[in-house]
């Protein structure tokens, strides 16, 4: 049995797969996903899991060089918004890294999620719950 956090398959491999810069997107339950992107659906029903939830989980496993979120949060998910940067803070720590956020709109954060490696579809049912990782190295 896998020792690390992550149980499933499915982004266990995607992470492991992951080269210095590629990208992984974690969304709410509503984010379009492109149909030649790869999709793992976590979404069970309304709030399950929690954005939050799935964040954590993968950010213990993935090496995170910087995160890419819609401007929009700011004004329409304050609270998120700061969940996510204090989250993002911690994770500094953790990993001993500066952790580049930037900000774009959210018609560009749904095109830059076409060339993600995947997206991870969480049961979040908040506005703009979306996130951008891109893979940094631990060496």
């Amino acid at each position: 049995m896998k020792k690390g956090t992550v149980l499933n398959a499915d982004i266990s491999a995607v992470i492991s797969r992951l080269g210095h810069t590629d990208t992984l997107v974690i969304a709410d339950a509503g984010l379009p996903i492109a149909p030649h992107t790869p999709r793992i659906d976590l979404a069970l029903t309304q709030g399950i899991p929690a954005f939050m939830q799935v964040v954590e989980a993968v950010t213990q496993e993935m090496q995170v060089e910087s995160a890419i979120l819609a401007v929009e949060i700011k004004n329409h998910n304050p609270a998120l918004h700061e969940t996510l940067l204090r989250h993002l803070e911690h994770l500094q720590q953790q990993q001993g890294n500066t952790i580049a956020v930037r900000y774009i709109s959210h018609e560009d954060f749904k095109k830059q999620t076409h060339e993600s490696r995947a997206v991870i579809r969480s049961g979040e049912c908040s506005p703009f719950a979306n996130m951008i990782l891109c893979a940094g190295v631990t060496f």
